[in-house]
């Protein structure tokens, strides 16, 4: 039976709304710094230091950095303050494996379950990426890719009647993000993310729940790999 009124509204979005308070703001424009490597894995974050690079008072900042500790993308070291959050490719491996198991689960019952309002929202999501990838071939706003990429994975699993599960691959979705951002900023070219959203797309449209899962499955797995051959590479030399 299809749902016929799907809890499933997802938000979509031409850009990023603006910050509301100065401690979101401090929020945003730190996890972007530490997604996109500004940051290091590892780097002490003395609010002292800091606090003046944001444009807010120590208060807010500390705020903002305890947010970020929230997503695990900040450590708190009690009363030696922050750090960024490691890296290593065991813990990406560990996400990546986590997700595979949720999302392809999540998928099946949504592609079982999801009704033809499911599928308006999916379309309009994955042709709204289209555009933002066209861009992102360019070299232009990979903000906005990232935002309509996890509208997409969103839509995808939207029809799935588990909260819960959708609030852990929230949380997953936003750990792989770092990494996905050093794999496409390394990548040599030969991924074709397009390619990719487009077979699951057509495969979750077709409601062939066993090609979509196995789709899924490796889209998430290729940035493990290719963070992993990046690590192999640069070793070699």
């Amino acid at each position: 039976m299809l749902h016929t009124s799907p809890p499933y509204a997802v938000r979509q979005e031409t850009e990023v709304a603006e910050p509301k308070t100065l401690v979101e703001a401090a929020y945003r424009s730190l996890r972007r710094n530490i997604i996109e490597g500004r940051l290091s894995p590892g780097e002490k974050l003395r609010i002292e230091h800091i606090k003046n690079d944001y444009g807010v008072g120590g208060a807010t900042l500390r705020e903002a950095l305890s947010l970020l500790t929230s997503d695990a993308l900040v450590v708190s070291q009690g009363q030696r303050g922050f750090r960024v959050a490691p890296v290593s490719l065991e813990d990406l491996a560990d996400i990546t494996e986590t997700r595979v198991m949720l999302e392809c689960s999540a998928l099946r019952q949504s592609i079982t379950l999801g009704d033809e309002a499911w599928e308006a929202e999916l379309t309009a999501a994955f042709h709204r990426l289209t555009r933002a990838e066209e861009k992102l071939a360019e070299g232009n706003n990979r903000e906005q890719w990232e935002e309509r990429n996890r509208i997409f994975h969103e839509v995808l699993i939207a029809a799935c009647p588990s909260r819960w599960t959708k609030h852990f691959l929230s949380i997953l979705y936003h750990q792989a993000e770092r990494y996905r951002h050093l794999s496409l900023r390394r990548s040599d070219g030969t991924r074709r993310l397009h390619d990719e959203h487009a077979a699951l797309f057509e495969a979750a449209m077709g409601r062939d729940a066993e090609t979509a899962t196995r789709l899924l499955g490796e889209h998430i797995r290729l940035t493990l790999q290719s963070v992993s051959l990046d690590k192999a590479a640069t070793a070699s030399h």
